[in-house]
């Protein structure tokens, strides 16, 4: 995230500290939900959400299908240098190592058939509408985000309350598993925007080069340096006085005293040091990476924070409809640093409770075009890790045929008649029902969990 995007984020989440505000969510009756109290407590999930945004393509975790598809193409395959099929089908240049060490340890979960048969029908394939759909996990168009709804309904059955602590993070700016409604939201339950290096939005850093005389810098130019951000005591202590002097409403008094606490809260989190991940260490240099150590930090060092969502900035962008060569090795860092990350959890002790979710918007075609890249699919992997005290991993589920429309340039996986399959926004429910949602089809549209976990 770009620092004035951070910095817009922050301020936005600061004010719901400041100032009595609305969020939204959407317009459901709450007495419908049944939750199930029992389910949260037993779980005490904790969600790390990684959205693909571009629409990867579902090859790195189903070689399945190559053989066909190669004969198929309308260009070669070999552009790749490197096609290797793994025990599992999987694409071995673009992270299929990792997925099958993953998969044998029973860490995840590869479902390959998260299919629309609703967007078939409709020929809908467009970033905008189907990253909005499945970050609502729901077709209507009125509908508020994944997160949005759920936050109404933990903080409706008291699991979250105004004394929780950062219950939703983002690492990603705002998206649409936060978008308002109709029904009014605490300004509490609003996202709290952090970066990679844990900057913290609560920290009043005041430039100790704006209040000393030239001399005085003169003596100590490190010191009062321009460009080193410094956190003065004495001044702090005075706005704090003022603030307290000028401000009757309790509500700010205490706004200002959590303000403190959440800024020494964040920087143990980011003081924090990592446990041995031996040969598992997070790969080096790679912003996606630190995003993702910095999001399992929080999970780990904060058992408030429910969920946190991030994109994959840092890999680039999966929208390959020309030159994909390098989304082999884009396959290849995101699922070293899935591996690292599951180890992470696992050296903390936390693979029962934190899971991992990842999709996008769809997946791709399976034609090589001629400009070497694919086109957009319906049919995308569905990668889920961790979350062992309430997932039961299979390995790799759903089976796949080559569609052939009788244009080369569509060539479309879908599922087998007779495998498991569901629609998009069944891993919405699933998020509602691992948090203790009994009847997610009514925030769905009637679309049920993936019940085969």
């Amino acid at each position: 995230m770009k620092r004035r995007e951070f910095i817009k984020l922050s301020l936005i989440t600061s004010s719901a500290l400041f100032l009595p505000q609305w969020s939204y969510a959407k317009n459901f009756n709450i007495n419908q939900i049944d939750f199930s109290n029992s389910i949260y407590n037993q779980n005490k999930a904790q969600t790390l959400i990684i959205f693909m945004y571009g629409g990867a393509s579902q090859l790195a975790g189903n070689l399945t299908n190559i053989k066909e598809i190669k004969k198929a193409s309308e260009n070669s395959y070999d552009y790749f240098r490197g096609l290797t099929k793994t025990e599992n089908n999987c694409w071995q240049e673009a992270g299929g190592t990792h997925m099958e060490e993953l998969i044998s340890n029973g860490d995840m979960t590869i479902f390959r058939t998260c299919f629309s048969q609703v967007r078939e029908d409709n020929d809908n394939k467009a970033h905008g509408v189907c990253t909005a759909q499945n970050q609502k996990g729901s077709f209507a168009e009125d509908s508020a985000g994944i997160i949005a709804n759920l936050a109404q309904i933990l903080a409706s059955n008291k699991i979250i309350d105004e004394n929780t602590i950062m219950p939703f993070v983002t690492l990603d700016g705002e998206s649409t598993f936060y978008t308002e409604g109709t029904t009014p939201l605490a300004g509490y339950l609003k996202p709290v925007g952090i970066t990679e290096n844990l900057d913290n939005p609560y920290k009043r850093d005041i430039r100790k080069w704006f209040y000393y005389s030239e001399a005085e810098r003169a003596l100590d130019p490190e010191h009062y340096s321009d460009d080193i951000d410094g956190f003065d005591p004495a001044i702090d202590a005075e706005m704090e006085k003022l603030a307290k002097k000028n401000n009757q409403n309790t509500e700010i008094k205490n706004a200002f005293a959590k303000r403190a606490s959440m800024s020494s809260f964040i920087d143990n989190i980011a003081n924090s040091t990592l446990p041995d991940l031996g040969d598992n260490e997070y790969p080096k240099h790679n912003d996606f990476a630190k995003k993702v150590e910095t999001a399992i930090k929080v999970l780990v060092k904060n058992s408030d924070t429910k969920i946190v969502t991030l994109g994959t900035g840092g890999l680039g962008g999966w929208d390959d409809h020309n030159d994909a060569r390098n989304y082999v090795e884009r396959m290849e860092n995101l699922f070293k640093t899935l591996k690292s990350a599951m180890a992470h959890i696992k050296a903390e002790n936390r693979e029962e409770n934190i899971n991992i979710i990842v999709f996008g918007e769809f997946g791709r075609n399976v034609n090589l075009n001629s400009a070497n890249g694919w086109d957009h699919g319906n049919l995308q992997n569905l990668y889920i890790l961790g979350g062992k005290g309430y997932f039961n991993h299979k390995g790799v589920v759903g089976e796949t045929i080559l569609d052939k429309t009788g244009q080369i340039n569509r060539l479309f996986l879908k599922p087998k008649k007779g495998s498991y399959w569901f629609e998009p926004m069944s891993i919405a429910s699933t998020i509602y029902k691992i948090y203790g949602i009994e009847n997610p089809k009514i925030l769905t549209g009637g679309y049920s969990p993936i019940n085969i976990l």
